[in-house]
């Protein structure tokens, strides 16, 4: 059951483009892991999508809630971007620490960081690694620790076995099969059916390779000691699919515990959604991040 829950989790799709808003000028920044593309003015949000997203799933958030200087970050190997340095070897850790040399080189004050499911692990990390740096941090749907949901003692070690499994199943597919497989994920993430042809693509577009090691290392990295470096603000929105194999009573002691570490975090469900809370439930993911950004 701890497998199939896991599966549920993964975050192989991004929502559908919004029209886009008049981009602001983007600081002088170049990277072989990440790109930023900068919209609008106000306070700064970093926006940190998840495996094989593009930054487009944060496009109808950016145009619903004006007045922000978004940061879109775009991982190299998603979505269509080439996979750069993260074509091989580690790709968390690297990509996380150049999301913190991004802030740094930007020279903005303390801006507030939003994460979706591996986004969700890297704003963790990132805020982790820089606390005087960030003013607040969101994380949607992902805990600090996927390997939990993998080994009844779940040490990095011990899960590696199955996240070498699962790197490998990504990494391999191909053809008609690999399309078959991320269809079949994303009737798990996507509750509403229209946009799935977007997110497929969005996948396919990925670099298998590059998408592979993502999940490996999100796996196998325990963020939750990390939890306690994290003074600032946190809210945590997590949705439960109809079909997952738990209750909502028994997702929402699972989120509880995992955050243990940050006592300040604001855990909220947001009922009637799949894994992409900014896609399927829009109006109530856009009223908790105005909430968020006004703390």
């Amino acid at each position: 059951m701890k497998r199939l829950f896991a599966l549920l989790l993964l975050p192989f799709a991004a929502v559908a483009a919004a029209p886009a808003l008049a981009k602001a000028a983007e600081p002088a920044f170049t990277s072989d892991r990440i790109s930023v593309e900068v919209r609008g003015k106000g306070p700064d949000v970093v926006l940190i999508p998840g495996l094989s997203s593009s930054p487009e799933v944060w496009d109808s958030t950016v145009k619903a809630l004006p007045g922000y200087r978004y940061h879109l970050v775009h991982v190299a190997g998603f979505a269509g971007k080439p996979a750069g340095a993260n074509a091989s070897g580690p790709v968390m850790a690297p990509v996380a620490a150049e999301i913190g040399r991004y802030m740094s080189a930007a020279k903005f004050a303390r801006p507030a960081l939003v994460g979706h499911s591996l986004g969700g692990a890297w704003a963790m990390m990132v805020a982790s690694q820089h606390p005087d740096q960030v003013s607040k941090v969101m994380v949607v749907d992902m805990l600090p620790y996927m390997g939990a949901m993998f080994a009844q003692n779940p040490t990095p070690e011990n899960v590696r076995p199955v996240a070498e499994q699962i790197r490998q199943g990504i990494a391999g597919a191909t053809g008609e099969a690999r399309k078959t497989q991320l269809e079949q994920t994303m009737a798990n993430m996507i509750r509403t059916e229209s946009f799935r042809p977007i997110a497929l693509k969005h996948s396919l577009d990925s670099d298998p390779a590059a998408s592979a090691q993502a999940m490996y290392d999100l796996i196998t990295t325990d963020l939750r000691p990390e939890l306690a470096k994290i003074k600032v603000p946190m809210t945590v929105l997590w949705a439960r699919a109809p079909n997952a194999p738990v209750s909502d009573a028994q997702m929402a002691q699972f989120y509880k515990l995992s955050f243990a570490n940050a006592p300040q975090a604001m855990l909220e469900q947001v009922p009637n959604s799949y894994h992409f809370i900014m896609w399927d439930e829009p109006a109530a993911f856009q009223a908790a991040l105005k909430t968020f950004l006004a703390q």
